[in-house]
């Protein structure tokens, strides 16, 4: 082979390419960023509309209609689906898997835009936001201590944020828990009506007397001067002295009929860490930003920050993605060191010579090097899921190292010199080293052919890192295993293997001779085999089957959970809870919470759920974030300490409250619960009936806990009609009863006051005792169009009922949905019984039932994988039949690839493991991998048979002569990927089912492929051998027949 000649005859040729890989790798792996996953951008775009003061029907007949129909006309979406709720709409757009999210956006915004005139008045501009993980904060920080809230809200304004916003890769810093700033204008609706005023009027007055504007230009000499109209506040009091004109011609200042302060808007969340009052900091990163960079950058800042800020205030992290990823990198970084470790080991069992192994073991640095440099050029980072892949491409980066030294080894005991040894034994097995690294690269092409789901973002940088490993690898074995082996490998060295020697090396010499005389006995077995086919071939369908009953028992999910010492508490009040109750108990559930020894951080934000982007806030809902200590500290499971939580605060009445694990691996990933069911229908009360309904069978299903239907009980309403026709007798519309009814109770802001470079609000209405209890609606004075007025009571009626909590569409049909998580059993069987109950639950006419949510998602990446998995097994054979120019032989090595199957399920089951995306992915990887040991010992039978032997003893002889290479990478890839099999640290939890997959099958494969594949190489070879002498016959008999 002319490349393994180049390498052992021009040694400086190669020193200074390896010199060049060297720094160029070095310089790639400091350049390249550093995340938790590869860059994801989701086909989703949300259009939000606040509507203030709308009801959830008003809000999805004004709003999200009008918005569905305009936005089903952008190119390319998938499915519309939006959420009306009390002042606000969210309309969800989920677009095909490969759309340019930019342009839909921009197309987006451009229908929007058309319908813009048709929307409600009092509705804010709608605004479009692509669903993007980076939307969410990567650090999350509360800030506690000082005098009182009002003073951690200055500081956080005025220099925390704005010093965090500067930082680069920081795109947007939210503040929450703190007093807004407001200027309150309460105003006493007697003496308002004594001198015949309204609200409005006030408002008009406020907005007319604030003012800032421009009267033109004036000269003076030969100097122009501009004009302007100075009439801007520019104190409280001057708001106190506006002047109001009576009806009667009389006036008055403003401060005669309200009470104006300098205030703050009303409180509707609260904030505690550790129960402390506190502000929550919540920074958002851009999306190409290295969030780890960001974190360093964001905590070197608080910690200049901390030293400025006053003795009792302090600035602690509540949550740091960063934290996760180094943990997790670290985790990995770890597996792959033990891992190179334990293969080195095996090898130098195998080999007993120290400088032959470290020839073997210089692949492992020298590939990874190089894996990191085309990183680099194809602007990947170094993530869970590329580090995963390059852990587990350890194992086979040795492979070809292994089989091209064992070779060259073999040809220098045999007494050829070391220069000739490493060029014929690396020539002479470079085929089936290239055969062996193609097939497995060729595993990974098809996955480029299946742009949709969370499986093709995961792997994809797992397909290219394995991909750049394993190509490494391959050049590393022709060209440095054998120019070093050319140098090293002296007779000194081929003297000490054959000699026993003390310690280690006699601890190697046994073991070598044990495998030596495992060679003859396995020539023994496949002597056997081959007089008994048919009882190799049974045992192996016989097993095959076996595997496949064992499926149900292993179960399948979505993705790994992992234990990540974090949970998430969320507390429901009855509807209508005033934020002081949901408080109280928040405090209650807090106090329970801190009994565990293993709390470390307890984050309360009452008043919301504690989500970006979420819908759910209100005063009667809280979230408590939960952090744990390390796992290494504590002696329980997250999920332990979790269900011990949810048991105390089950006893707390007047709440639902729900506790459970929140994992950072799917931070982003997906929203809905691991149990979805859509019920799609026209109508509200019997959407309602038949989701409670589906919602106490699906309570029924072991293994499912936190039942919940979409449609709950209303939040309580007190509904205003109003009377038309006495409305109209004195001179107002409904509208004008509205607004005018808007104004006093939930205010209106009048104008802005400019104060210290911010502009506050203005907010005008009735005083609180006026507007606070339900009573006093009816007494609220409404203005006529003569400028009388009259009490609301007597042109509405007053009653009071409640309204739904919220109002789901999908694709323009309202749905419910009933989700559900899940406790002790997988996925997939949850869903299986699920479905056996639904199929007999009667539907009513023109209602249906869909599985969504994670179930859809598994689904769906299982049908992307499988397609790559067939497409991978089509390829695998191409591959190898083009290198062979043969049809038979690649067909004789597939056989290994079926066999994996068994080594999978039992893999899977004895671990307690399930199939999962992350599992199927090590599927795949194992089609390329164990056709590997195949191709090395079906290649040099083919070899033997070409040099004369007969059959069989070709089959012995191969057999026996290649049983010890393909001992020494299967063993050495088992080893390498043990570490990750154990699952142990942070983030051990997603790459643990690849791993553990790979090995099961591997080491099945290994075992049954040394037996099958010679049994079938010899069954096919006699099948056409007989179609070949069957076509002689018949073309002999032609040949008679036309003498």
């Amino acid at each position: 082979m002319r490349l393994v000649n180049i390498s052992v005859k021009r040694p400086v040729l190669i020193t200074i390419l390896v010199g060049v890989v060297l720094i160029l790798g070095y310089v790639s792996f400091t350049h390249l960023a550093v995340d938790l996953y590869p860059e994801m951008k989701f086909p989703v775009a949300a259009v939000i509309t606040n509507y203030a003061g709308a009801g959830p029907e008003e809000v999805e007949s004004q709003i999200s209609q009008p918005l569905e129909s305009a936005l089903g006309t952008v190119a390319n979406v998938k499915e519309i689906s939006s959420y009306s709720l009390a002042g606000m709409s969210a309309v969800i757009v989920q677009f095909n898997w490969g759309t340019d999210m930019d342009f839909a956006a921009l197309d987006m915004r451009e229908k929007i835009a058309l319908i813009e005139g048709y929307l409600p008045q009092d509705a804010e501009k709608p605004m479009v936001v692509k669903m993007d993980p980076s939307m969410m904060p990567v650090i999350q920080i509360a800030l506690s201590g000082g005098e009182d809230l009002e003073q951690l809200q200055s500081l956080a304004e005025d220099e925390i944020k704005p010093a965090l916003e500067r930082i680069p890769g920081v795109a947007s810093v939210t503040l929450t828990g703190g007093y807004t700033r407001e200027v309150r204008v309460d105003v006493d609706p007697a003496k308002l009506q004594n001198y015949g005023l309204s609200i409005s009027q006030l408002a008009a007055v406020l907005m007319a007397d604030n003012f800032n504007l421009t009267g033109g230009v004036v000269r003076s000499g030969d100097r122009q001067y501009y004009v302007r109209a100075l009439q801007e506040f520019e104190s409280v009091d001057d708001i106190r002295n506006v002047t109001v004109f009576t009806p009667t011609g009389g006036t008055i200042k403003l401060s005669d009929v309200a009470a104006i302060t300098d205030g703050y808007k009303d409180v509707d969340q609260k904030t505690r860490m550790n129960a402390k009052p506190s502000m929550g900091i919540h920074i958002m990163k851009q999306s190409d930003a290295n969030t780890v960079k960001v974190s360093a950058d964001v905590n070197a800042e608080l910690e200049r920050l901390q030293q400025e800020l006053p003795g009792n205030m302090e600035v602690a992290s509540v949550f740091d993605q960063a934290e996760f990823i180094n943990d997790t990198v670290d985790t990995i970084q770890v597996h792959m060191l033990e891992g190179a470790i334990l293969a080195i080991l095996i090898l130098f069992l195998f080999l007993r010579s120290v400088p032959s192994t470290l020839v073997i073991a210089t692949s492992i640095p020298l590939s990874i090097i190089a894996t990191f440099m085309f990183m680099y050029f194809f602007d990947m980072t170094i993530n869970l899921i590329t580090l995963g892949g390059i852990a587990l491409g350890i194992g086979r980066i040795v492979d070809d190292s292994i089989v091209v030294l064992e070779n060259i080894f073999r040809h220098r005991v045999a007494g050829e010199s070391p220069l000739e040894a490493a060029v014929k034994g690396a020539s002479e097995v470079g085929d089936a080293v290239m055969a062996a690294t193609f097939t497995t690269v060729a595993v990974f092409l098809p996955i480029f052919f299946v742009s949709e789901g969370i499986a093709s973002i995961l792997f994809k940088p797992l397909a290219l890192a394995v991909s750049f490993a394993i190509l490494s690898s391959l050049v590393v074995a022709l060209t440095i295993v054998p120019l070093l082996s050319s140098r090293m490998m002296t007779g000194q060295i081929v003297h000490e293997v054959k000699e026993e020697g003390r310690g280690i090396r006699r601890l190697g010499y046994r073991f070598a001779s044990f495998i030596d005389g495992l060679g003859e006995k396995y020539r023994t077995v496949i002597e056997w085999s081959l007089t008994h086919r048919r009882i190799v071939v049974g045992t192996v369908t016989v097993l095959m089957i076996a595997s496949l009953g064992l499926v149900p028992i292993v179960g399948a999910e979505f993705l790994p959970r992992s234990d990540a010492g974090q949970l998430s508490v969320k507390i429901e009040m009855d509807r209508g809870s005033v934020l002081e109750e949901t408080d109280r108990v928040a405090q209650e559930v807090e106090r329970i919470i801190k009994e565990s020894p293993e709390v470390k951080t307890v984050f309360t934000s009452v008043g919301s759920t504690g989500q970006m982007m979420s819908v759910a806030s209100g005063p009667d809902s809280s979230t408590i974030m939960v952090m744990l200590t390390e796992r290494g500290e504590r002696d329980r499971s997250t999920a332990e300490i979790g269900e011990e939580i949810q048991k105390k605060v089950a006893a707390i009445p007047g709440a639902k409250i729900t506790v459970s694990e929140y994992d950072p691996m799917t931070y982003g990933m997906q929203s809905e619960a691991p149990v979805a069911i859509k019920i799609a229908g026209d109508d509200l009360d019997e959407l309602w009936r038949l989701s409670n309904e589906v919602a106490d069978i699906v309570r029924e299903v072991p293994g499912t806990r936190e039942v919940e239907s979409s449609l709950t009980e209303g939040t309580p309403e007190v509904q205003i009609e109003v009377d038309r026709i006495k409305a109209a007798a004195y001179g107002l519309t409904p509208g004008q009863v509205a607004t005018s009814l808007q104004s006093a109770v939930q205010g209106t802001v009048a104008t802005r006051y400019r104060v210290e470079g911010d502009e506050v609000d203005v907010r005008i209405r009735y005083e609180l005792g006026a507007r606070e209890y339900l009573d006093d609606l009816g007494a609220i004075m409404i203005t006529t169009a003569t400028g009388g007025q009259v009490p609301l009571g007597q042109l509405a009626r007053i009653t009071v009922d409640s309204g739904p909590m919220s109002i789901s569409r999908i694709d323009q049909v309202r749905v419910a949905q009933v989700t559900a998580n899940l406790s002790g059993r997988d996925l997939a069987s949850v869903i299986a019984d699920i479905q056996e109950r639904l199929n007999s639950f009667p539907l009513p006419s023109g209602y249906t039932i869909e599985y969504v949510g994670e179930n859809q998602e598994m689904v769906e990446s299982f049908r992307n994988l499988t397609v790559v998995l067939l497409l991978a097994v089509v390829l695998v054979y191409a591959v190898m039949a083009i290198q062979y120019e043969s049809f038979f032989v690649p067909f004789v090595i597939m056989f290994s690839v079926p066999t994996c199957f068994i080594g999978v399920v039992a893999s899977l089951a004895l671990t307690g493991r399930t199939l999962n995306v992350v599992s199927f992915i090590g599927l795949i990887m194992l089609v390329g991998i164990a056709v590997s040991n195949a191709i090395v010992l079906v290649d040099y039978i083919q070899k033997l048979r070409e040099r004369g032997m007969e059959r069989n003893q070709a089959v012995a002889q191969g057999g026996a002569v290649r049983l010890r290479p393909v001992l020494m990478t299967a063993l050495a890839t088992i080893l390498a990927m043990f570490p990750l099999s154990l699952g142990l640290g942070e983030g051990g939890e997603m790459t643990a089912p690849l791993a553990t997959v790979v090995i099961g099958g591997l080491l099945v494969s290994t075992v049954i492929t040394l037996v099958l594949v010679p049994v079938v190489y010899t069954i096919f070879d006699d099948w056409g051998n007989r179609f070949r002498g069957w076509l002689a016959r018949r073309k002999s008999a032609d040949s008679g027949l036309e003498v």
